[in-house]
Order: C-alpha cells, then sequence, then structure tokens
C-alpha cells in the first residue's frame, strides 16, 4: 500500500496594484505548501506576500 499523501488541488486567490482579484493553481500537500508555491512561481506574490487573500483547497 501505498504511504505516501495525496497533492490535493489549491487555489490561491491575491490582489493586484489594482486591487484586481486573481488566482493561481496548484498541487499541494497542504494550505501552507500552495503558499509556499505560489510564492515560488509568482515573482508579484513573492515580492507581496501579505496580497494573498485566500487558499482554497477545491477538493
Amino acid at each position: 500500500m501505498n504511504n505516501k499523501p495525496f497533492l490535493k488541488p489549491y487555489t490561491v486567490y491575491y490582489r493586484d496594484f489594482q486591487n484586481l482579484r486573481l488566482e493561481n493553481c496548484f498541487y499541494a500537500l497542504d494550505s501552507y505548501e500552495a503558499r509556499t508555491l505560489a510564492m515560488e512561481f509568482n515573482k508579484y506574490i513573492n515580492a507581496h506576500p501579505n496580497r494573498i487573500d485566500l487558499i482554497r483547497c477545491e477538493k
């Protein structure tokens, strides 16, 4: 039996400078990992992590 945890889809919602709500989707183990991935792959989120509004598990 496979003891590895399964990745779940997470959507990371954030606001840009014009206050528009944008989103990025990632497969992660938990919301913290989704936030970390968002910061790694999105330069704006990396520079402005406090602009994240919501991290939602889609499953």
